[in-house]
């Protein structure tokens, strides 16, 4: 393609969506950093918040160098260091180079803009990509300064094309305070209208954490970290965070990388990393939201949990419907130890078991008859105060989405009713992640998506639902406003008013 031919609307995307009759919404893409430019900005601006002390040490500590902070350590390691520390290898060549077009689209917004409609995409929702990790920086000053920075640059660069496309803001949530505080600053100061939340914190094991307004320690071996998902177990209750997302009407997307994890630590290969990573991150950081009671509490609100896909989601979902069936308030009891019948087991052993077996009769009889402590709390369930399997999708299927790339073909099992429990279809959104590696050619994505229908994986109405609909009640779930103003107002409207 020629710089003459940008935004010329020949392209087949251009023609699929012409002929689909509704929106193309991107629920996630992405833009790339260009670090000389942000970091003169960037540097400035961490200079007016925290003064040049704080800005050197920023810089001193490897900034927003990627190479530096990531690459670099693991390239000049040997490999019997790599081995000794078992460190993971990180990502290496994630952006597009040989398509030089497309990597210049996701640095420069205007000309993300004037393609848009060669990519068939109506409206795109867009994510940091080399600041992605940002909410995770572990010195709180750093962090929160950083993402302050960071929301300041990102719109003032994207906020001007307002009708075609939005940048999130970067929420840390650390503390439910820190969250607030960046919450409160990027939608009331900055105009954000939609957020990226760390949806993940990974916390020493034995420090001391504040739960419930007193120093609680955390029963751990003070060895490694562990994961706080923010609901379940959480070292903070975050519903004053919750709170004040349905308050100031955005719905948090999480769009944690769950690298480094379990048996994704290959100390030399990307891929056996990457591959599902950011699938286990989006799955702990639902099912701790589901099991915490967050939407029982929190009806208003939607969660986005983006790049795993949705295969995930319908295990889970068919998970917690299974587990409750037989290990809900009621039907717990059946497993009561105190339930079983000695005498009977005794009989039993006598009549059918082998002279072992009756020799040790009695001792066998006798370990049946030691109890488990009965558990504190018999009910699992108990945040969600579920009466009945039905409670459970109503609190799961309306509050979860599910971000779904255009080669990913298990969207179909988000819509099987046939197969999800209740007859449930999650929601799958399209989510491009155009600007990464697995997006060898921009033009390409609706057309690669298309293909679901082409291959009869989703009819029409199905990849209506997820193409558009989805995405278009996430952002609008907390605030029917969202798309006033872009090419998908009216569209927006009319689903809204049907949703009721």
């Amino acid at each position: 393609m020629s710089a003459a031919t940008i935004g010329s609307g020949t392209t087949r995307a251009a023609s699929i969506r012409s002929q689909l009759g509704h929106p193309v919404v991107d629920a996630d893409g992405h833009w790339i950093e260009t670090a000389p430019v942000m970091k003169g900005f960037f540097f400035d601006h961490v200079k007016d918040l925290g003064g040049a002390e704080l800005a050197a040490r920023f810089e001193a500590s490897g900034g927003l160098d990627y190479d530096d902070t990531v690459l670099r350590p693991w390239s000049e390691m040997s490999e019997v260091a790599r081995r000794s520390q078992w460190t993971p290898r990180p990502p290496w060549w994630t952006l597009p180079a040989a398509n030089t077009l497309d990597r210049a689209t996701a640095h420069l917004p205007r000309l993300l803009y004037e393609r848009l409609d060669d990519f068939g995409i109506d409206f795109a929702i867009l994510y940091p990509s080399r600041t992605l990790t940002t909410p995770g920086i572990r010195e709180a000053e750093l962090r929160q300064i950083a993402c302050r920075a960071l929301n300041s640059y990102h719109q003032e660069l994207y906020g001007g094309y307002g009708d075609r496309m939005t940048p999130v803001a970067l929420v840390p949530t650390h503390t439910p305070e820190e969250a607030i505080a960046e919450l409160e600053h990027a939608v009331d100061e900055l105009g954000y209208k939609a957020i990226m939340i760390n949806g993940l914190v990974n916390r020493p094991i034995g420090e001391d954490v504040e739960v419930g307004g007193r120093e609680t320690p955390n029963w751990g071996s003070g060895a490694g970290d562990r994961i706080d998902a923010l609901g379940l177990d959480s070292a903070y209750d975050y519903d004053p965070f919750w709170r004040r997302c349905v308050e100031l009407k955005v719905a948090p997307a999480s769009h944690t990388p769950g690298m480094g994890w379990g048996s994704r630590r290959s100390v030399s290969n990307y891929v056996s990393n990457h591959i599902g990573s950011f699938g286990v991150s989006m799955e702990a950081f639902c099912r701790s939201i589901f099991m915490g009671g967050v939407t029982r509490r929190f009806p208003e609100l939607s969660f986005g949990l983006l790049e795993g896909g949705g295969a995930w989601g319908c295990d889970l979902y068919a998970g917690l419907v299974s587990h409750w069936e037989k290990r809900n308030a009621e039907s717990i009891h059946h497993l009561d130890p105190a339930k079983i019948d000695a005498n009977l087991i005794l009989e039993l052993f006598d009549r059918y078991g082998d002279e072992r077996m009756k020799k040790d009769g009695p001792a066998i009889a006798e370990s049946f008859r030691k109890l488990e402590p009965e558990p504190p709390e018999l009910d699992d369930y108990k945040a969600c105060e579920i009466e009945k399997k039905e409670d459970i999708r109503e609190l799961f299927v309306p509050h979860f989405y599910f971000g779904c790339e255009a080669d990913d073909g298990t969207v179909a099992f988000a819509f099987d009713d046939h197969v999800n429990p209740m007859g449930a279809r999650l929601r799958a959104m399209f989510s491009s992640d155009m600007g990464h590696w697995d997006v060898p050619d921009m033009k390409a994505i609706l057309e690669e998506a298309y293909e679901l229908v082409e291959k009869k994986i989703l009819d029409e109405e199905q990849f209506h639902e997820f193409i558009c609909v989805n995405p278009i009640r996430f952002y609008s779930s907390v605030n029917p406003d969202f798309f006033e103003g872009t090419r998908v107002e009216a569209e927006a409207r009319k689903i809204t008013a049907e949703e009721g």
